[in-house]
Formats: structure tokens, C-alpha cells, sequence
């Protein structure tokens, strides 16, 4: 069984920096995606980056420039960089997980979710 374990979120000033960590494990085949989703109260799930299992980074427009996504060197654990944070990043951060090739922004393709993580950006 997969299981995800995220971990960093908390509450920062405008302008400051958060990475939050994604702790992978239980995987069967190395053909699998991560993906970072966020969501407020009262709206949908929105994807936030991805990558994919040949490693293919991909990111939502509204953080390109801002959050990097990367991972240690055995995939085992994922971390999202977020950098020059807007209050509109505020959000409860999940990290999902498949077994498929290409990261996708539809929270329905991925069966493995973590617990959350709430970042909070004050103005």
C-alpha cells in the first residue's frame, strides 16, 4: 500500500518561503507520479506541480517562477520549494499519488493521497 506522508507547512509573512516534504513509500513499480494539490475551504482541489515517473516537472501557471519541485535521489521523498509566497497561496497542501506515467492535474487519477499540510500566508 502507498502511503504518503507530508510534513513543513505553517504560517509565513508575504514574500517568505516555505518547503514542504512528501514522504513516499510502499510503491510496487517505479512507474508511478507525484503531485502536489492545494485547496481552500469551499473550493475544488487544484493541482500545483507534478512529476512524472521519467521525472518531467511540470507546474500550474500560477506558481511557475515561484515553487520548485524536486526529489531526493531515490524518489522516496518529494519537496516543494516555495518561494516569494502570496496570500493566495494559502491552502491546505496534499500530495497525491498513481501508478501512472504522466502527472495529471485531475485529483480522480490519483488513489494515494497524504494527510495535508496547511500553509498559511499572512499579507
Amino acid at each position: 500500500q502507498v502511503r504518503l506522508v507530508e510534513s513543513g507547512g505553517g504560517s509565513v509573512q508575504a514574500g517568505g518561503s516555505l518547503r514542504l516534504s512528501c514522504a513516499a513509500s510502499g510503491y510496487t513499480s517505479s512507474s508511478y507520479c507525484i503531485a502536489w494539490f492545494r485547496q481552500v475551504p469551499g473550493k475544488e482541489r487544484v493541482g500545483v506541480s507534478a512529476i512524472d515517473s521519467d521525472g518531467s516537472i511540470r507546474y500550474a501557471d500560477s506558481v511557475k517562477g515561484r515553487f520548485t519541485l524536486s526529489t531526493d535521489n531515490t524518489k522516496n521523498t518529494m519537496y516543494l520549494q516555495m518561494n516569494s509566497l502570496k496570500p493566495e497561496d494559502t491552502a491546505m497542501y496534499d500530495c497525491a499519488s498513481d501508478y501512472r506515467s504522466d502527472g495529471s492535474w485531475f485529483t480522480r487519477h490519483y488513489n494515494y493521497w497524504g494527510q495535508g499540510t496547511q500553509v498559511t500566508v499572512s499579507s
